[in-house]
Formats: structure tokens, C-alpha cells, sequence
């Protein structure tokens, strides 16, 4: 498994890399993947970008 695959994104809010064990929902929305994950700090559900 590549690094690129184990990250999800980065937080939004503090730009920490989400790793993909915290992911919490994935579903499809307009023809592509859309995640919320927990931030491992800020501990808030977010939106990876």
C-alpha cells in the first residue's frame, strides 16, 4: 500500500493529515467519492480535502 492510499487528506480546519483508519462514512456524490473522517486533532468529524 502506498502512503497516498493510508491518507485520506488533510484537515480543513488545522491542515493535520488524516490517515484512512479515521474515516467514518464514504459515499458517492456527483459521480465521485466523498469521506468524512475524525481528525486526529481536532477530534471533529471533518471533510478531507
Amino acid at each position: 500500500m502506498s502512503s497516498e492510499q493510508s491518507i485520506l487528506g488533510t484537515c480543513p480546519a488545522c491542515d493535520t493529515e488524516i490517515p484512512a483508519g479515521m474515516l467514518l462514512i464514504e459515499y458517492e456524490k456527483d459521480d465521485h467519492r466523498a469521506v468524512y473522517a475524525e481528525c486526529p486533532l481536532c477530534e471533529d468529524p471533518v471533510h478531507p480535502r
